[in-house]
């Protein structure tokens, strides 16, 4: 009997295709069962499972162990699970589902440009009103924590289910704590965030959860996905560069001082023929160091770049039991 590496995967919206795009993009194509199936498979690798779930789900499956890896965002993994870093770790981040977890204020509250300030009029506000002031939020753990630590005490936090921004408003809350893309529903409820008002900022991330059981074919699929993942995201940043040195050649010290991470000098009779792959911020300056030569520069850029090392799997293994 195998025991397959399972993978959540959202299950629709743009977390759902931007998971596939990566995994496509790194050699991995997801196929589902049906555009509505809720189980697939990873094509070209053997012992995988894909189940697809809600981005909240997907937290607590990883949370209670009962997948292996799962894509979901950062603000859902450390509100779910308050002991994120003893059961789940962070195996990569995706670069799509950006948002940030922010405190958010009336435009109206002149005083208030930071949690201490909010720390003072929360104080105020039971004194004056013989109340909490109230804090509409669905990120409870989240709020409970930063608010804290930054010793803002007499507020009442009250669990928000729809429209967190609308609650000052509506007079359901004097202020919130939601997560923002880009800042403009909290302008259109006349809501700013304080100076230090950023609780999390937040993305798509693979997670590991380390309470699965991790056989021996979880574990080699592991293998294999991360080392692909790590190629595709290194070659995000590199570039690879040929040119003819000429006679007299340049040497591989040079190069490297370019962030050159491999060279390759081929030497026949009409010169020293250089492949190298560098780092996509150094290539103006290289291209500058060899024009000073009179060298030209054909540019390309790898699909994958591999490493001897297959370093997050390596820490992944290193935290399993």
């Amino acid at each position: 009997m195998t025991h397959p590496l399972i993978i959540a995967v959202p299950s629709k919206g743009r977390l759902e295709e931007k998971s596939a795009e990566i995994f496509d993009r790194a050699g991995m194509t997801l196929k589902r069962a049906g555009a509505r199936g809720y189980t697939g498979r990873l094509a070209g690798i053997d012992a995988v499972e894909i189940s697809y779930l809600s981005a909240s789900e997907i937290a607590a499956r990883l949370r209670d162990g009962s997948v292996h890896f799962g894509i979901t965002g950062e603000d859902l993994l450390r509100e779910e699970v308050p002991d994120l870093d003893s059961s789940i770790q962070l195996v990569m981040p995706l670069g799509f589902g950006h948002a940030d977890v922010v405190v958010a204020i009336p435009n109206g509250w002149v005083d208030v440009a930071t949690m201490a300030d909010l720390a003072e009029v929360a104080s105020d506000f039971r004194i004056q009103n013989g109340q909490l002031m109230r804090v509409a939020t669905k990120y409870i753990h989240l709020t409970t924590d930063y608010f804290a630590a930054h010793n803002v005490q007499d507020i009442q936090i009250v669990t928000s289910f729809g429209a967190t921004e609308g609650a000052p408003a509506s007079g359901a809350a004097e202020l919130i704590v939601d997560i923002t893309s880009t800042g403009a529903t909290l302008a259109a409820n006349d809501l700013r965030v304080p100076e230090d008002g950023v609780i999390l900022k937040s993305q798509a991330n693979l997670a590991a959860s380390l309470t699965a059981d991790w056989s021996p074919e979880a574990r080699g699929a592991a293998k294999q996905i991360l080392a692909r993942l790590a190629a595709f995201r290194n070659a995000a940043d590199m570039l690879e560069v040929k040119f003819n040195a000429g006679a007299g050649g340049i040497l591989p010290d040079e190069l490297r001082g370019f962030g050159a991470v491999t060279v390759n000098v081929s030497v026949t009779d009409d010169g020293h023929f250089v492949t190298a792959l560098i780092n996509r911020s150094e290539l103006q300056t290289l291209a500058e160091f060899l024009a000073a030569k009179q060298i030209g520069l054909s540019v390309s850029k790898p699909d994958f770049v591999f490493s001897p090392r297959n370093e997050m799997f390596e820490k992944l293994a290193g935290a399993l039991v």
